[in-house]
């Protein structure tokens, strides 16, 4: 008997389908090199990414499915974006960073990034009576990188920074909370590249949207575009705070 298969929700920019425990997406375009990424966490036993199992007879690659709660709705169950949230999303990418520094899939490069590391891009399960993240998925943008780059948007991401964080004190105390977690040394540059993320994010977004890109243009109709403005432009406003809970 065939396993049954619905879509997983979450997919604005692709369709998601989950089959019995395998997870069915089109191949993106930097497919190969994701492939060999998540061999190599397999190798090492990181259990915080789903598995390549190959294609399937439509062409799409299949993934384990990882069950859990991903948070891609703007409204979260409690302890979603808790401290102690913030805090192991760190040690997660502290972990798989350490992990490619010095392979060959860093070409060079501090490590491997995943360049897309956010709450709609996370598993989480529970610890207790809460929820705590277990796994990063969507790694159709790693690519080698920086370390500060994948905590600089973890940053933004997972703490919300925007004109909705109306305690700008508390949102630079859970900067440093994560950067702690994460062990990075050097702080110097997270706010720049906050900045830097946010401000490529929506160039991206509007310039695809421009050249005719179905999916970027959906974004930009949902009002991405002058969220993530807002987003940068409050970070740019409060940026001496943030600096100064970084030393």
């Amino acid at each position: 008997m065939a396993a049954s298969s619905s879509e997983l929700p979450g997919g604005a920019v692709s369709s998601v389908v989950r089959v019995g425990n395998t997870v069915r997406r089109r191949m993106a375009e930097r497919a190969d090199y994701v492939h060999r990424l998540l061999a190599h966490f397999e190798a090492h036993r990181w259990t915080a990414a789903p598995r390549f199992l190959g294609v399937d007879d439509e062409g799409r690659e299949v993934l384990s499915y990882l069950e859990g709660h991903v948070a891609w709705e703007e409204e979260q169950p409690d302890g979603v974006g808790s401290d102690e949230c913030l805090q192991v999303v760190g040690r997660l990418v502290r972990e798989f960073h350490d992990l490619t520094a010095g392979a060959s899939l860093a070409e060079g490069a501090e490590v491997v990034c995943h360049n897309d590391l956010a709450p709609r891009n996370t598993v989480y399960r529970s610890a207790g009576d809460l929820l705590r993240p277990v796994a990063f998925i969507d790694w159709d943008s790693a690519a080698p990188g920086k370390r500060i780059h994948d905590v600089a948007h973890a940053c933004w991401q997972y703490v919300g920074l925007g004109p909705r964080y109306a305690d700008v004190a508390d949102a630079a105390r859970r900067v440093r909370l994560l950067c702690d977690a994460y062990g990075l040394d050097d702080r110097r540059d997270v706010v720049e590249t906050i900045l830097w993320w946010q401000d490529r994010c929506w160039r991206g977004i509007d310039a695809k949207a421009d050249a005719g890109d179905e999916a970027m243009s959906y974004l930009r109709a949902r009002g991405a575009v002058s969220d993530v403005r807002a987003c940068y432009d409050w970070v740019a406003e409060h940026r001496t705070v943030f600096e100064a809970a970084m030393k």
